[in-house]
């Protein structure tokens, strides 16, 4: 199958970085993957385990504890866990995302202040943009952080919402308004260190009608003092910030979407080799064939498409428009594909547990994570 096939900007440091990835999914993750659906989060001590292993922030710097890599590493983790169907593992906000902004944006100080915590999983990070009536619409943000005069700090005020990794998060990188009036310039990125903070206050995880292992949550800020030292970059500098790295995180988000679609095509191929209706097997029904040589055509023409991005992405070439586009095409193709073959999974693909029903439940999300489709095809819109 097509999921299994050796991509073409993988050398051999990747593939034999990807069977390590392989093994260690097997052995720590899919054992405990149902547990951390029931419990709406993953353990603590997979982090550091994960850490260990090299696989929350291979693509950051030796210096800081990562592996040194670059995408291809970023992608390898993504296909992996899309390859076992876990979508509770935060690693693209962890890793290719919070990591990435300090190593991008941080003094000297801040990364080797965080980012050894970050590879080795002492530290667990969020990144805090979505709010009750602000998503993917970043100038619209309310949360406010206010500098009195004279002040070493920021008192931080207001309510982020459906932040994955919220619940275990030590970190957690929250966008803020500095300056009310001025738009996405008014915007600055903060560091708050979550743990005993006076004034940041978690919700219970939220239940979510999929991708219940990941902890998502609501996050509260009530004059919460915030130094400026733990600020990224000069005030105001947080809207460009953004931009930047959105591109890296929708990119996360189409590896994980494209394998997940792959995945689904597999499970529905053994199924339908297996299952027997009217004393034949369901393969030989032509709708059968018909259908999966259909889903199997899209995950062939996305694979070349995301494929292209990935080797762009590694040699600091892909375009913003291209990551926006791989985001939504993967997203809703991966939609697409789990509603056609969990209908040839029939009742069976209807029962929660079932391998095939998590992918369609978790596969909703994608078209809103990470800036909704719509906003995506926007974005693509200006560059035509």
């Amino acid at each position: 199958m097509q999921s299994t096939a050796r991509r073409t900007w993988e050398t051999d440091e990747i593939a034999a970085f990807r069977a390590r990835a392989r093994e260690f999914f097997r052995a720590e993750l899919v054992p405990h993957d149902e547990r951390w659906r029931k419990q709406r989060g993953v353990d603590r001590a997979f982090y550091r385990k994960a850490g260990q292993a090299g696989l929350l922030c291979p693509s950051i710097p030796v210096e800081y504890g990562g592996l040194g890599g670059n995408f291809a590493h970023v992608a390898v983790v993504q296909e992996e866990l899309g390859r076992v169907g876990c979508s509770s593992f935060g690693q693209v906000p962890h890793g290719a995302v919070c990591a990435h902004y300090l190593n991008s944006f941080g003094t000297e100080d801040q990364k080797r202040r965080w980012l050894p915590g970050l590879c080795s999983g002492e530290l667990v990070a969020a990144i805090a943009m979505t709010e009750p009536h602000a998503g993917t619409d970043v100038q619209a943000f309310r949360v406010r952080a206010e500098r009195r005069a004279g002040a070493d700090h920021y008192l931080l005020n207001g309510v982020k919402s459906m932040i994955s990794n919220g619940q275990l998060a030590d970190i957690v990188i929250v966008a803020a308004k500095t300056d009310l009036g001025a738009n996405g310039k008014g915007i600055t990125l903060l560091v708050v260190e979550a743990n005993d903070s006076e004034g940041f206050y978690r919700s219970e995880p939220l239940d979510k009608i999929g991708m219940h292992g990941q902890d998502t949550s609501e996050l509260y800020f009530e004059d919460l003092a915030v130094p400026l030292g733990n600020r990224l970059g000069e005030e105001g500098d947080g809207y460009v910030q953004m931009m930047t790295l959105l591109a890296q995180e929708r990119m996360g988000m189409a590896v994980f979407c494209q394998a997940l679609l792959e995945r689904a095509v597999e499970l529905t191929m053994e199924h339908a080799r297996e299952r027997k209706v009217f004393n034949a097997p369901l393969m030989e029904l032509q709708n059968t064939r018909f259908k999966l040589a259909e889903c199997e055509t899209i995950g062939r023409v996305s694979r070349a498409f995301i494929d292209n991005c990935i080797a762009d992405h590694m040699h600091d070439r892909l375009s913003t428009t291209d990551a926006s586009m791989a985001k939504y095409w993967a997203s809703e193709q991966l939609c697409r594909v789990a509603d056609e073959c969990l209908q040839l999974f029939g009742g069976a693909g209807y029962v929660a547990t079932s391998p095939i029903a998590r992918i369609y439940v978790d596969a909703r999300a994608q078209r809103i994570l990470g800036g909704v489709n719509e906003v995506m095809k926007e974005l693509i819109f200006r560059t035509i």
